[in-house]
C-alpha cells in the first residue's frame, strides 16, 4: 500500500505514519518544518520503515499541487490511502480574530483537505483501492468555550 499522511511529524499524524509504516506501507508525509522532517526521516529509516517526505505548507495551493506531483512520481501514479491530518489553531476570543486569521485557519484546516482530495483523486482511482481519512476534532461537533470558533467551523466542515 502507498499512503500520504499530511502533517506527519506531530501528534496523531506522527502516530499514523508509524503505524502504517510498521504494517508495511510505503508512506509519504509532509510538514512545514524541514528540520523536524529530517529528524523523523532518519528515525524511520533506522526502524526500516519506507517513509519519504516533503516540505509542504498545505495552506499553499501551489505547494499542495507540488506535493501530489511528488506522490505521483514516487508511487507510480497510484495512491491507496490519503490521511488528511493537518490542523492548526490559534486560540482567541471570537471578536479578536482578524480576517487574516480566518483565512489562514480555514485554508489550513478545511480548504487544504478538500483540495488535496481533488488533486489526489486520479491517483486514488488508479489504485482501485483508495481510501480517504479526515482527522477532525470534537470541536467540530460540540460547542467549546476555549476560543476555537474558526477551528471548530473548519472541523465541522470536514465532518
Amino acid at each position: 500500500m502507498a499512503a500520504l499522511v499530511t502533517g506527519g511529524t506531530k501528534g496523531i499524524g506522527y502516530a499514523v505514519v508509524e503505524e502504517l509504516a510498521s504494517l508495511g506501507a510505503s508512506v509519504h508525509t509532509c510538514s512545514r518544518n524541514e528540520a523536524q522532517l529530517n529528524v523523523y526521516l532518519h528515525e524511520w529509516k533506522t526502524k526500516g520503515f519506507r517513509v519519504t517526505d516533503s516540505v509542504c505548507d498545505v495552506a499553499s495551493r501551489a505547494q499542495r499541487e507540488e506535493l501530489i506531483s511528488t506522490i505521483f512520481s514516487l508511487f507510480n501514479g497510484k495512491l491507496n490511502i490519503l490521511i488528511n491530518n493537518v490542523g492548526t489553531n490559534m486560540p482567541k476570543q471570537t471578536m479578536e480574530y482578524t480576517a487574516e486569521d480566518f483565512s489562514f485557519l480555514m485554508c489550513t484546516n478545511l480548504e487544504s483537505a478538500y483540495h488535496t482530495c481533488q488533486f489526489a483523486y486520479p491517483l486514488l482511482k488508479a489504485s482501485k483501492a483508495g481510501s480517504i481519512v479526515f482527522l477532525s476534532s470534537v470541536a467540530g461537533v460540540v460547542g467549546l468555550t476555549l476560543g476555537v470558533s474558526i477551528y471548530a467551523a473548519a472541523k465541522g466542515g470536514l465532518n
